[in-house]
């Protein structure tokens, strides 16, 4: 079984691959400082196992786990934790596996035994228990690989069909992830202006009325304009006088 070690501390993240080394069956091969560097890893090397502290800077586990969820065959996710019995409560409510630092060889091999694939369900309750501040990007896939699109850079989604059109500054991508999820994470950036897109406050150039006399929303760095349904028009209307 291959392994990725993700750490954004070095002495943490050596022992842990040691121990990986030292355990039949499974085979380290590779290392990663943060979320980020973790999900490029993953796509070059397939791993079957991620072993992945928690908190890190920019993309923590939580989200990283998060973006790898939604791979066709994702790997087993194993966390590392420093958190006291408390909280670990809460990780065995979710039965995602943790090991708690430091980790001893005997904890590692028996979590290893069991991982398994955290759910969405599990991740957004890990993510609601405070143990994550939330993404910063979103996941899209390109064939059998993922683009990370900054949250902060997302123009609006826009629900069609199946699928989601994200907007940001490089362009559009497609992402399938529902619009109401998207909506609750995201709302304090973001307003509901139709039943099938959210555009970004920060971005919200103008409203205006076409020649027929129905609202559109002129958004910054983006060619299109957006419909505003009746029902939403006072909510956008709200939000825009609160910044």
């Amino acid at each position: 079984m291959k392994v990725l070690v993700v750490d954004d501390e070095s002495p943490a993240r050596e022992r842990l691959a040691a121990l990986v080394e030292e355990t039949d069956g499974y085979r380290l091969v590779g290392e990663a400082r943060d979320g980020r560097e973790a999900l490029e890893l993953v796509d070059s090397l397939d791993p079957d196992i991620v072993l992945m502290d928690i908190r890190m800077p920019e993309i923590d586990g939580i989200e990283a786990a998060r973006h790898l969820a939604n791979l066709d065959q994702p790997p087993a996710v194993i966390f590392t934790t420093a958190y006291d019995e408390y909280t670990l409560e809460a990780f065995d409510a979710f039965a995602t596996g943790y090991i708690l630092k430091p980790v001893r060889r005997g904890r590692l091999e028996d979590a290893l035994r069991r991982a398994s694939r955290p759910t969405r369900a599990q991740l957004a309750g890990l993510a609601a228990s405070g143990e994550s501040q939330g993404r910063s990007n979103i996941c899209a896939r390109l064939g059998d690989r993922m683009r990370l699109i900054p949250v902060e850079d997302v123009r609006y989604f826009r629900a069609d069909q199946k699928y989601v059109s994200v907007c940001h500054s490089h362009g559009i991508d497609l992402i399938d992830e529902p619009l109401k999820d998207l909506a609750a994470e995201f709302g304090a950036d973001f307003v509901r202006i139709h039943r099938n897109a959210l555009v970004a406050l920060r971005y919200v150039k103008s409203v205006e009325r076409d020649d027929e006399g129905r609202l559109k929303v002129v958004l910054n760095g983006c060619d299109e304009s957006l419909a505003v349904s009746r029902r939403h028009a006072s909510d956008l209307r709200r939000r825009l006088k609160e910044l």
